[in-house]
């Protein structure tokens, strides 16, 4: 009875949306990578990692990190999945005058608008984001970057055939 029931409920259903999303394994192994990378350069930092929803699948803070660093790191990886782009894109357009002046405000204050934060892609599907934070954007952004793609993802959208 249970199983005819489960199949008249999945007849009736409309089509739903499927995709991939951020994994704790996969998360971890950036963070693992980040952290790999800062201590090669003498850096602590913090980073999180965000499902493609906003939501905190994994994050660390390094020994002697700023503490700041960890709430920075966490509002960049979600500004990167909000927008689909690194955070590093509104630097210029975000400022006084700018056409996305006032964009900081958005998020319910939470988002960012200097590099550190970039989006993860499996493909054309974006899957989440990873925000890092504790020494120049810059470098933050870089070590982002570098960790997404050791893992075989990307920071911007495979091209649609």
């Amino acid at each position: 009875m249970t199983q005819t029931v489960a199949t008249a409920s999945a007849v009736g259903t409309p089509d739903l949306v499927q995709a991939p999303d951020m994994s704790l394994a996969v998360a971890e192994l950036m963070l693992a990578e980040v952290k790999a990378r800062a201590s090669a350069k003498g850096l602590r930092l913090a980073a999180a990692v965000v499902d493609r929803g906003g939501n905190l699948v994994a994050a660390m803070r390094m020994d002697y990190a700023q503490l700041g660093a960890s709430s920075l790191a966490l509002d960049k990886a979600v500004t990167a999945v909000s927008f689909g782009m690194p955070t590093a894109a509104w630097t210029e357009s975000s400022a006084p005058g700018g056409s996305d002046w006032g964009l900081a405000h958005t998020l319910g204050g939470r988002a960012i608008v200097f590099p550190g934060g970039v989006p993860v892609f499996a493909g054309t599907h974006l899957v989440g984001g990873l925000g890092v934070s504790g020494a120049a954007s810059e470098v933050d952004a870089a070590c982002a970057a570098l960790a997404v793609q050791d893992q075989g993802l990307d920071v911007e959208a495979a091209e649609i055939p």
